[in-house]
């Protein structure tokens, strides 16, 4: 038993002592050439060393070559990827019979470049064309190594085509499970791109059929903080890169997405949650989505999207809707300032934009903006060039129907607005409450207006606004005055005062309105108001920019039962849009007033003036003035001065 114990103990003796001299005995040309001979076997590439070999036997067995490079053996002129170490793990056993077999490869900090050509090529076609040969099932010298991994690799992509912007992908971490004894590709781990932590993986169920052209499966999975991409279908390269099946996506965050991926949304609003799942089909540039389910900013929708990626970059899309909400899009967009009165003089944020053209229709049987319902509505949108196009084919809203079109398109630091719509019956309390801030007239009627404005807040849109406005409404009323009562009581005591302007309301059976504007200034060509028992017309402007009236008008009543004229006076407005002042001309009163008609005739003659002059005279001690400098009284010519006596 002691001498097996000796034997046993020397075997292990020789046994260190080998792999310590192992590395010592080796043929490091011929490791060297047996090493380079399978990875151009497996891969297709050749060995570029222009650093030392490390050659390690126990405890690990490898061969370590700093500062490589690989290069198509199609184009030995380019290299196609660096790398600061590549370590080939070999198999144990073989090693000690001077047989070199790598188990699998390590590149440390590789840089890989990626060179997209004018035509559409690429600087690793070469690589990929003889994947086929190298790969074949069956040949009888294939090379096999269980995994290829890269460490800490960077990934540089220049295209000269300018479809994609050249960027660097960071911090490669990837493991390769490199088809030699299967078909199947695989590759799972994480990068860095643009400052975002990917984690992903991807892998081909027949890899040699695709680079062979034929069909193969695909399953890929991206998943980060920006947004989490999943696509479970089948693959073919051919002509064109062919892929058909079901993708998902999801993001916290569509803006924040849409950044990270090199584009900026316009406007500050919306773009948050997002959610998509539908059937896809890929050829080239072009992407097909059928059975969509979308979800944004809690909206949901079902429809067809595309994307053609050929030329400038469009987006198309038909989608119906339940119920939408766009107050998200608008709540950056104030129109008026904190207080109500004033226009917000806040710059518009114009400075995002998309690359990609986007055509989309919609319809939905119920939309929400702000505290405005709107019903059945069918509209499209079109973002081209950075200019914003919505078309309303028809739009249930204010119990009516709206038509028409609105622009926005960017003109240096300005935004130039342009707004056709037309209401056919709609309700006018609550349009031009909603539209204009003007709350004081009810009933029904057609709007219809074509306005164009240009500036950098909404304060500088009023002030350049231009364009006409008409409208015609039937059987509502006025509020804040009663033309009616008013006028009576001024008919019957026109000096008594006429109370409370700005009570109780005019009912009309017929307005009429028609407004152009003018640099911000609204003039009235035309206002008609036909009641029951009494008429206004009106004429005068309206600031825009201000929101301020300045209108005269008269108000009548209509007598034709009585068969004579009504009682007609001309009255004023003035002051804010949702606050006006109104009253009645103050001259009309006193010459119609019974008191002080006589008296203002009176005055008209020389005589009756000369005497009430005298007893004013009487009264206050003083003298009356020359009736030389007495202003003349309307409709009597000016009285030739008296002589002078010594």
């Amino acid at each position: 038993m002691k001498r097996w114990g000796i034997a046993i103990a020397a075997l292990l003796v020789v046994a260190v002592l080998g792999l310590i001299a192992a590395p010592a005995m080796l043929d490091r040309n011929s490791l060297r050439a047996a090493i380079e001979a399978q990875i151009r076997s497996a891969t297709g590439l050749d060995l570029v060393l222009n650093g030392n070999v490390e050659v390690s036997v126990f405890p690990g067995s490898y061969v370590a070559f700093n500062d490589i490079g690989l290069r198509s053996s199609d184009a030995p002129d380019a290299v196609m990827m660096k790398a600061q170490r590549l370590t080939a793990n070999l198999q144990f056993v073989p090693l000690l019979l001077q047989r070199f077999k790598i188990a699998d490869l390590v590149l440390t900090r590789p840089q890989i470049e990626v060179v997209r050509t004018a035509d559409g090529g690429s600087n690793w076609n070469s690589f990929l064309a003889g994947l086929p040969r190298v790969l074949k099932p069956g040949a009888e010298d294939k090379v096999s190594f269980s995994e290829v991994r890269l460490e800490d690799g960077e990934l540089n992509y220049q295209d000269e085509t300018g479809r994609v912007t050249a960027g660097t992908i960071s911090k490669i971490n990837l493991s390769l499970a490199w088809p030699a004894i299967s078909r199947t590709f695989a590759a799972t781990g994480a990068f860095e791109w643009r400052g975002e932590r990917i984690e992903g993986n991807v892998s081909f169920n027949d890899f040699f059929a695709l680079l062979s052209g034929e069909r193969s499966g695909l399953r890929l999975r991206l998943a980060g903080d920006p947004i989490k991409l999943v696509f479970d279908g089948t693959v073919v390269n051919r002509s064109n890169l062919m892929m058909e099946g079901i993708v998902t996506a999801d993001s916290s965050s569509l803006r924040d997405a849409l950044r990270w991926a090199g584009m900026e949304p316009p406007g500050r609003g919306g773009l948050g949650v997002f959610a998509l799942k539908a059937r896809a089909n890929v050829v080239g540039p072009s992407v097909s989505l059928t059975n969509v389910n979308i979800e944004l900013d809690k909206n949901v929708a079902e429809g067809v999207i595309t994307f053609n990626g050929t030329g400038r970059q469009t987006l198309q899309a038909t989608l119906a809707a339940g119920k939408v909400d766009l107050t998200p899009y608008l709540s950056a967009l104030r129109l008026l300032a904190n207080g109500a009165r004033d226009w917000n003089r806040q710059l518009f944020d114009l400075g995002g934009s998309l690359p990609v053209d986007i055509d989309m229709r919609l319809s939905a049987a119920k939309v929400a903006i702000g505290g405005s319902a709107l019903g059945r509505t069918a509209l499209g949108v079109n973002l081209r060039s950075g200019a914003l196009a919505i078309s309303i084919g028809e739009a249930q809203v204010y119990g009516g129907i709206a038509t028409g079109s609105f622009v926005v398109a960017r003109a240096d630091e300005d935004a130039d607005v342009k707004a056709q719509l037309q209401f056919a019956d709609v309700n006018l309390q609550a349009c031009a409450s909603d539209l204009f801030g003007v709350r004081r007239i009810t009933g029904r009627g057609n709007l219809s207006f074509a306005l164009e404005a240009k500036g950098s807040s909404p304060f500088g849109l009023a002030q350049s606004l231009n364009g006409t406005a008409t409208l015609v409404g039937h059987e509502g009323a006025i509020t804040g005055f009663n033309v009616e009562q008013l006028l009576k009581r001024l008919e019957r005591r026109p000096l008594s005062g006429g109370g409370n302007f700005r009570s109780g309301q005019t009912p009309f059976d017929t307005l009429a309105m028609k407004l152009r504007f003018s640099e911000g200034i609204a003039t009235a060509e035309d206002i008609r108001i036909e009641g029951p028992t009494a008429r206004i017309t009106m004429t005068g402007t309206a600031s825009v920019p201000a929101r301020e009236f300045d209108l005269r008008g008269v108000a009548g009543l209509i007598t034709s039962a009585r068969g004579g004229d009504g009682f007609d006076l001309p009255f004023v407005v003035q002051g804010p849009w949702d606050d006006p002042l109104v009253f009645p001309d103050p001259e009309s009163l006193i010459r119609r007033s019974p008191a002080s008609a006589p008296l203002l005739d009176s005055v008209k003659d020389r005589k009756t003036r000369d005497a009430v002059r005298s007893v004013l005279e009487r009264f206050t001690g003083s003298k009356a003035e020359p009736a030389t400098e007495t202003a003349p009284v309307e409709g009597e010519a000016p009285a030739a001065p008296e002589a002078k006596t010594n």
